[in-house]
């Protein structure tokens, strides 16, 4: 897919990538091997009838493709983006065999846009309406699918959201250059024009609690509140000026519109020589965010290999293209400050050991291997824990040791009439398991309200 080059991307927070034009979607299509039994389907969370849809771009139907993509997706504009393709439905296609795959994705995307550009959706379809209400924590992408597919079948349904903006993780943590926030909206819009209202500013477990929601008169209650509190290194000096969370830099930025200071009354430090402790997507998105605020060098410390890193291949791809550096097999252990500001870090060298639970080989530090780096801003980008404030004020809903909303194989909670899913349930993973865990709950839940 073409992309800007990197020389003009790092001076502005436009999108990287730039899309197919119609005439490279229906090349790409028509590569499409139409398998008999194609694996693709199975390799969608949401589960898209993918050869379907790439049929219909073969013969130059978008409208025909984008409806088949919406009878199971609502944010194809979204997913079509952020993804993680290679690992799913493009990562068990045939032809990645013999040479490379159908770019699924590239090609959700293209007819996602295609739809916007005329305007978006032309028909809203939704059921008869049932009279059964449902609220929805969260509007990331869990809470925009459970709503979205229980619109459709003539529920009434209410999100609330403990921010300013509706989007959750989508919103706040992912910048503008990979997800465009005109993008974001319009997928939000489409699920309001289902019928779902959205409630901005309201904190459940302290505005409302879940008794109250029930209170108030709802039959069914998701919590799809993600995974939104940082975690931290727990070394010397991370209370020093000059040292962030991954979520505070990326939400003063994505969020708070930070970049656009001036316009937006919202500042932020960047320093010369920045460094990002962390190697997923929220590292990568640290780091070249960071080059797009005017940091003159900025480098990723990870404490394994590339080949163990957690990010998209696409976005180090991105990453090196624009200048990141990366410090590999190195594990920071102490921050050093001059002033009450960050301006040195002490690290250790590692090697890989046996593979641990997650399966990928331990690092193990190599004795006085230590040595020092100047960094004058540090960004620690090495995951979040879920938010407690709900599992802390809803008396028998139960959670794991780290917080973790325990549910069974259908999203229900311990709790009857609560279901849950996304990161609240599996811990941080990826826009798409959350929808497809959305779509879990969902089906249970129209299950549960029309047997009531």
């Amino acid at each position: 897919m073409p992309k800007q080059p990197p020389e003009v991307r790092i001076h502005n927070f436009n999108e990287v990538a730039l899309g197919f034009t119609p005439e490279q979607a229906i090349n790409e299509a028509k590569r499409c091997l139409q398998c008999p039994e194609p694996k693709c389907i199975g390799g969608c969370p949401v589960e898209i009838n993918i050869p379907l849809f790439i049929k219909q771009i073969a013969e130059g139907d978008f409208e025909a493709a984008i409806k088949t993509i919406r009878e199971t997706n609502n944010l194809p504009a979204i997913t079509g983006r952020v993804c993680p393709q290679e690992v799913q439905c493009e990562g068990v296609c045939v032809l990645a065999k013999r040479n490379a795959p159908i770019a699924i994705g590239a090609l959700e995307r293209f007819v996602a846009d295609y739809e916007l550009s005329k305007g978006g959706p032309k028909v809203i379809e939704v059921a008869k309406k049932t009279g059964k209400k449902v609220a929805i924590v969260g509007s990331g992408p869990a809470g925009l699918t459970v709503a979205g597919d229980l619109a459709k079948l003539g529920h009434e349904v209410t999100i609330f959201e403990a921010l300013h903006a509706p989007g959750g993780v989508l919103a706040y943590g992912i910048p503008e250059f990979r997800l465009p926030k005109s993008i974001l909206n319009a997928e939000v819009n489409y699920v309001k024009k289902l019928g779902v209202e959205i409630m901005l500013d309201v904190v459940i477990g302290r505005t409302l609690t879940i008794e109250e929601l029930f209170e108030m008169g709802f039959n069914a209650i998701f919590i799809g509140t993600g995974a939104g509190s940082p975690k931290f290194l727990n070394i010397p000096g991370e209370e020093l000026n000059g040292v962030y969370s991954a979520n505070e830099f990326l939400t003063r930025c994505n969020l708070m519109k930070a970049y656009k200071f001036g316009e937006y009354d919202t500042p932020i430090k960047i320093g010369e020589n920045v460094t990002v402790v962390g190697a997923g997507n929220t590292a990568m998105d640290s780091a070249r965010t960071a080059l797009r605020l005017g940091a003159a060098s900025v480098t990723i410390v990870y404490r394994r290999t590339e080949a163990e890193m957690p990010a998209r291949a696409e976005e180090i791809e991105n990453a090196k293209e624009e200048g990141v550096k990366f410090q590999l097999l190195t594990n920071p252990i102490k921050l050093i400050g001059e002033n009450g500001w960050v301006k040195r870090m002490e690290c250790i060298k590692m090697q890989l050991g046996e593979a641990d639970e997650s399966g990928r080989r331990r690092p193990v530090p190599i004795p006085n291997s230590n040595f020092y780096f100047d960094t004058d801003q540090v960004i620690i980008a090495i995951g979040r824990y879920p938010n407690p404030i709900i599992a802390q004020t809803t008396k028998g809903l139960k959670v794991t040791k780290d917080g973790l909303i325990i549910t069974d194989e259908h999203c229900r909670t311990s709790r009857k009439g609560i279901w849950a899913g996304g990161d609240i349930v599996t811990g941080e993973a990826t826009v798409i398991s959350a929808m497809g865990a959305g779509k879990k709950a969902a089906k249970d839940i129209h299950e549960y309200l029309m047997k009531i």
